[in-house]
């Protein structure tokens, strides 16, 4: 009995002992927002919401859909709370001037934390009457008005110098988790109204840039080829950035445990990026898109993508589909974010509702697989250049279409931004392929590291005007002589007759163009592959024909250092993007085949293009495996997109009997599919792990444990 008794205490004081030795907790010293698991919902409060808000409500909404950080108004445009500045435009609507530091209360005591939200992108008219010499002035000496609100300058007083002294009331008046800024930066345009109007006249705005530029005037026009708007770009940048060194200094004198978030990459602590439905084609990627390039770009921060539920600024009280929302957020926490819903008003007597069971099945599913979530790792050797954080016009369509076809193709990428390649030169030397979509230029620092990268064995492939704006490094990279990099394509055609590299182009003998086809001189120690077609004698079947060689080729192969580059000087991305046709995917998949066919080996399966296949490294988001050095084993994430039809988001169609065989370091212990008890059986050999899933439905999180 003595020795059975021994043995129980002896038990439990190695249990206490284990407890002791494994935290349940974040360090008191670790930033709350690192753990990367925000369950994030936003109310956009418009003024009359003020009279309404109530704090109970508001937290049993957030609890019952299992959210865990609030981001709400407070300041800025007008004040949700009683200011004491007379320059802070008080909300007329505010029904108890005690609401605020209630809300912000009860959602701490729900364990909730609170990001308040300040937009100094305008002022009401009562103090810009006051004060213009604060507000935008457009080159035809114009305001910009929103009904009652009118467009601020960042170089006058207000930003520089009223802005802080409102946030600085707030942060002394609320215990408060975060500041998030919306809309930072240089108002040019208005995007509830769709309207440009300028570069900004301001007078302050004219004397600043005169100071940072050493005289300079400030420029009317946008002109890339002017090297005075350059300038102005540059001070830009260097103003906002100041700016935002201001805020970041003044949130972190009043405590360290206050985040900074917005959409800049300088001096915040959690970069917001968003997806919106704003722009035809749909692009039912762009979580994944948003995510991955913020994620592989700026690694060091922690990154928070918000699904806008409104469908545009003219229709904020109709939202999107519950199966693209879905899809939006499933997109989030597989590439790493945590999840982001942004509203318009709080969740009571809402006007579009229909989104609500899917926030609740999402982020109740995030919440009890917690850990599987926000520390990841990645597999890829493919690395994409994006034209940006926020991509548009044509260089966006070629960037959007090179993604659609290696996701369609089930091929893992990590997108990084080009302006930060120079940056990222440590992680991209990881990368077997680079991929350049319409990169037009990139600054020397960085046409460096893509040679150091090539002269090492890294390949690039780049696509139509890709380096054009900068001849001698398209010349040493990718052997090109001479470029006519304009020209219209539609009629012409290419043709892979007696090229065995295009496997998947057999039994195609032209392959049909249109958009740009570029006419590229070459060097003789170049290969030329792809002989461009002339579009030959248009009109009736009895007299068509004609399509002889042009004497120009639409690729060229390229020995540098230890590798070969592939230039496509043609819109291939954009052409995938808008029409879909499958040879012009599958010449790009032949390329990266010919390049480096190991690019295909880290994921084969008979999974549809319409499944989005994401595999990542994973390290268990708890506090006790904080500082593991090794992964805990591979995720496999499968988001079902079979309900997209392209202008349409219906629920996604079951997929059966989906068969995969992985690259694997490791022989897996155990795979188990999250929110069901069964283990999914396998087997391993020679580094491939295969193994079935009898079905999908709308997501599923494979776990490959070690």
């Amino acid at each position: 009995m003595i020795r059975w008794i021994f043995f129980v205490l002896a038990a439990l004081s190695l249990v206490r002992a284990g407890v002791a030795q494994t935290p349940r907790s974040w360090p008191a010293t670790y930033p709350w927002w690192k753990s990367n698991n925000l369950r994030t919902i936003q109310f956009n409060l418009p003024a009359t919401e003020a009279a309404t808000l109530r704090a109970d409500s508001v937290v049993a909404d957030l609890k019952r859909h299992y959210a865990n950080t609030l981001i709400i108004n407070i300041g800025g445009i007008m004040a949700f709370y009683p200011t004491r500045l007379d320059f802070h435009y008080r909300n007329p609507y505010l029904r108890s001037e005690t609401v605020m530091k209630e809300i912000i209360d009860q959602c701490h005591q729900a364990g909730i934390r609170v990001i308040v939200r300040f937009d100094f992108s305008r002022v009401h008219e009562s103090i810009f009457k006051a004060h213009p010499d604060w507000c935008y002035l457009s080159p035809k000496g114009e305001r910009v008005y929103n009904t009652d609100m009118v467009v601020v300058s960042i170089n006058a007083p207000y930003v520089q110098q009223k802005a802080f002294d409102i946030i600085a009331e707030v942060l002394d008046t609320f215990p408060i988790d975060g500041v998030f800024l919306n809309m930072p930066g240089y108002q040019v345009n208005n995007p509830y109204e769709g309207v440009y109007h300028g570069i900004d006249q301001n007078e302050h705005d004219k004397k600043r840039f005169a100071e940072y530029s050493q005289g300079l005037v400030l420029p009317t026009k946008e002109d890339k080829n002017d090297p005075l708007f350059q300038k102005y770009l540059a001070f830009k940048k260097f103003t906002v950035e100041e700016w935002t060194k201001r805020l970041h200094h003044l949130i972190k004198s009043k405590s360290e445990k206050i985040a900074l978030c917005t959409y800049l990459d300088e001096y915040v602590d959690i970069i917001r990026h968003e997806s919106q439905t704003n722009s035809l084609p749909y692009w039912p990627y762009t979580a994944s898109d948003n995510v991955n390039n913020a994620i592989h770009t700026f690694p060091a921060h922690t990154i928070s993508n918000a699904s806008i539920q409104q469908i545009s600024f003219q229709s904020r009280f109709n939202a999107i589909e519950p199966d693209e929302i879905r899809i939006r957020l499933y997109e989030n926490i597989a590439n790493g974010s945590g999840l982001d819903i942004s509203m318009m008003g709080d969740m009571q007597d809402y006007e579009d509702e229909r989104n609500y069971p899917v926030i609740k099945e999402v982020y109740g599913f995030h919440k009890r697989h917690e850990k599987y979530y926000g520390r990841y790792t990645s597999v890829s050797k493919i690395a994409l250049i994006a034209p940006g954080s926020w991509p548009s016009g044509l260089p966006m369509q070629e960037y959007r279409g090179i993604q659609l076809m290696l996701k369609e193709a089930h091929l893992p990428f990590d997108i990084i931004e080009d302006a930060q390649i120079q940056k990222r030169a440590a992680d991209l030397k990881r990368y077997s392929l680079i991929i350049l979509p319409d990169i037009i230029s990139l600054p020397a620092g960085s046409i460096s590291v893509l040679k150091q990268l090539s002269q090492q064995g890294t390949h690039l492939l780049a696509t139509n005007r890709s380096l054009s704006d900068q001849p001698d490094a398209l010349r040493e990279l990718f052997g090109v002589e001479t470029i006519n990099t304009e020209s219209e394509g539609s009629g012409y055609y290419l043709t892979p007759v007696h090229q065995p590299m295009f496997r998947r182009l057999a039994g195609q003998k032209m392959i049909m163009w249109k958009f740009n086809l570029g006419q590229y001189g070459w060097t003789k120690d170049t290969r030329l592959q792809l002989p461009i077609l002339a579009k030959g004698r248009p009109g009736p079947p009895e007299i068509i024909g004609g399509h002889d060689s042009t004497g120009y080729y639409a690729l060229g192969l390229h020995t540098y250092g230890k590798t070969v580059n592939a230039l496509l000087p043609i819109n291939l991305g954009r052409l995938y993007y808008l029409h879909g046709y499958q040879e012009h995917k599958h010449l790009l998949l032949d390329l990266m085949d010919h390049l480096d066919p190991n690019l295909s080996k880290t994921i084969e399966t008979n999974a549809p293009g319409r499944v989005e296949v994401i595999l990542q490294e994973y390290t268990e988001n708890t506090p006790a495996a904080l500082t593991r050095k090794k992964t805990d084993g591979l995720i496999l994430h499968l988001i079902n997109l079979t309900g997209f039809s392209g202008n349409t988001y219906f629920p996604p169609i079951p997929v059966q009997q989906l068969s995969f065989k992985i690259k694997s370091a490791f022989a897996p212990s155990r795979i188990t599919q999250l929110d069901h008890s069964k283990a999914i059986p396998f087997s391993y050999d020679q580094g491939m792990i295969r193994f079935t899933l009898p079905e999908l439905q709308a997501y599923a999180g494979i776990v490959i444990a070690r």
